[in-house]
């Protein structure tokens, strides 16, 4: 099993900056891939980034490339999501997710993650 915790979360206005970050536990070394996606009201979830333990390889949804950041600490276990240029849009609350196999491929659906955190709140005003 792998625990995920995301925190960071908040209120702020359109133009600010954001770090969400995620804390992976438990069985981390069978963990291969970490994504964030994001779900807002009366929406389905939806990819924002992720990346690869080994290696840091990283893919972003075209809707945050150029204003989102995804890193990891490995000797952490901590996984980040930096939000610069925030706009309303990117109102939701924010998921990590690990994936434990990996074959070479960007993975970017909900279906293909096994572990999730409780999600943490972004709220973006205008």
């Amino acid at each position: 099993q792998v625990q995920l915790v995301e925190s960071g979360g908040g209120l702020v206005q359109a133009g600010d900056s954001l770090r969400l970050s995620c804390a992976a536990s438990g069985r981390t070394f069978s963990s291969s891939v970490m994504g964030w996606f994001r779900q807002a009201p009366g929406k389905e979830r939806e990819f924002v980034a992720t990346i690869r333990w080994s290696g840091g390889g990283t893919y972003y949804a075209d809707s945050v490339k150029g204003r989102f950041t995804i890193s990891r600490d490995n000797a952490k276990r901590l996984v980040f999501l930096r939000m610069n240029s925030l706009k309303p849009e990117d109102t939701a609350v924010y998921y990590c997710a690990a994936r434990t196999r990996y074959d070479s491929r960007w993975y970017l659906r909900v279906d293909e993650y096994d572990y999730w955190g409780q999600g943490t709140q972004v709220t973006v005003s205008s």
